[in-house]
């Protein structure tokens, strides 16, 4: 969500946003209710965190400042720390349009999901691992020929949708589990290798409540975080500053109203603590990946602090394969707090508690302006997907053992 974005010539920033934006009074939302475009002052990653820290997340970095998105409170609190620098009221964005039908809702997902296991049923396991705050089901594929017995094989996890507006994020992860079973149905050798030798799961909607709610009522709400009810009346957790390694150490919010909110504890929603517990079950992960958007960018641990990983062969195991896939999708590989802090995220946890090697990819469009970052539309879905399927199926292929990426003569395990 936050890369460094190029000088647009001829115009200025600010007036590309005000052609996305269009002032209150054309529409009756009050102002509370509005989502604002803030321009914030910020000239290194130091205070990119100190912005983080006041819940406000950011999306797009350049040199001296960053693009965000927040509610009247986080303009007027900007303004009275002398970090403002523009806001605008964001344009309305249509629900899912009828140019955007392609992306699915929950229980399209929900159904897209049941033909994939059920057309599958010898190589597809379909299962909830939980329920979310509204009583959904976090569906779960599990892939792998000889499912009884595949807790024995090495796996990978790809995990979709923590944040509600990433709509992106979910459909990616699906589609590329479409295409991985056509061509398994198709005779595809490699394909056909990977579910004979690895174990395979895929969560697409970590989310299902915010994913909801943020095309509920024929406006996109540029929504963030759960549906938690708080206890100031406010709504939501971010899920992605909820998981318990170094929980609430940086880069995270204690006020419920902010985007970033981390919750009152460790693990205190249901979905994240659904995610921990089959992790944990789960001894046979090695490589996880979380998708997000946007910005194309691979991240890796750690986010909650700005020293590299101590263990110098795990830091070279994450550089030679997020360097290796950029090759492939042409995003930009870096640690996470490289941005800023961000603490209490899922491939922290995972690599810091379970040992898991963890990755965040920020999927298309690499920068822009307005909401349309999180709502780029149908077009972009066949390019993105093609353009992260070999990061994928390497992400399988290493399951066995990440460490062989550190010789590039050993092959593949097999």
């Amino acid at each position: 969500m936050f890369k460094l974005i190029s000088k647009i010539e001829g115009l200025t920033l600010l007036s590309i946003a005000l052609m996305l934006f269009i002032s209150t009074s054309a529409f009756s939302t009050s102002d509370d209710e509005l989502t604002y475009w803030l321009k914030i002052k910020a000239n290194d990653k130091y205070d990119r965190t100190e912005i983080e820290n006041l819940g406000i997340p950011i999306e797009i970095i350049k040199d001296d400042y960053v693009i965000s998105y927040g509610s009247k409170e986080n303009v007027d609190l900007l303004k009275n720390k002398n970090l403002l620098i523009a806001s605008s009221p964001i344009l309305s964005l249509a629900d899912f349009p009828s140019e955007d039908g392609i992306y699915h809702n929950y229980a399209e997902l929900t159904e897209a999901l049941r033909k994939l296991a059920n057309d599958n049923s010898d190589i597809i396991a379909m299962d909830s691992i939980g329920k979310s705050v509204e009583g959904r089901d976090l569906w779960h594929l599990r892939i792998s020929t000889d499912l009884a017995n595949s807790k024995q094989k090495p796996a990978t996890l790809f995990i979709g949708g923590h944040h509600a507006r990433e709509h992106l994020s979910m459909d990616v992860p699906l589609r590329l589990m479409q295409k991985f079973i056509e061509g398994y149905r198709a005779g595809d050798a490699r394909i056909i290798r990977l579910v004979q030798t690895r174990e395979i799961h895929m969560i697409p909607m970590a989310n299902p409540d915010g994913a909801e709610f943020d095309i509920s009522t024929g406006n996109y709400k540029m929504w963030r975080k759960n549906r938690r009810p708080n206890k100031d009346g406010s709504f939501g957790v971010d899920l992605n500053r909820n998981y318990g390694f170094k929980w609430g150490t940086g880069g995270s919010s204690k006020d419920p109203r902010q985007d970033t909110f981390m919750g009152p504890t460790p693990f205190s929603e249901p979905e994240t603590l659904a995610l921990k517990t089959f992790i944990e079950q789960q001894e046979n992960i090695n490589l996880l990946l979380s998708f997000h958007t946007y910005s194309e960018l691979i991240l890796y641990p750690w986010g909650h602090n700005y020293n590299p990983i101590s263990d110098i062969k795990d830091v070279n195991v994450f550089k030679k394969m997020a360097e290796k896939m950029a090759e492939w999708n042409k995003y930009t590989p870096q640690q996470a707090s490289d941005l800023y802090i961000a603490s209490g995220d899922t491939t922290d946890w995972a690599y810091g508690d379970q040992h898991i090697f963890a990755f965040t990819f920020e999927l298309d469009p690499t920068n822009t302006l307005g909401g349309a970052g999180f709502y780029p539309g149908p077009d972009v879905i066949p390019s993105v997907v093609q353009k992260n399927w070999e990061p994928f199926l390497y992400m399988m292929e290493y399951a066995d053992n990440p460490y062989r990426v550190l010789d590039i003569d050993s092959g593949l395990s097999f």
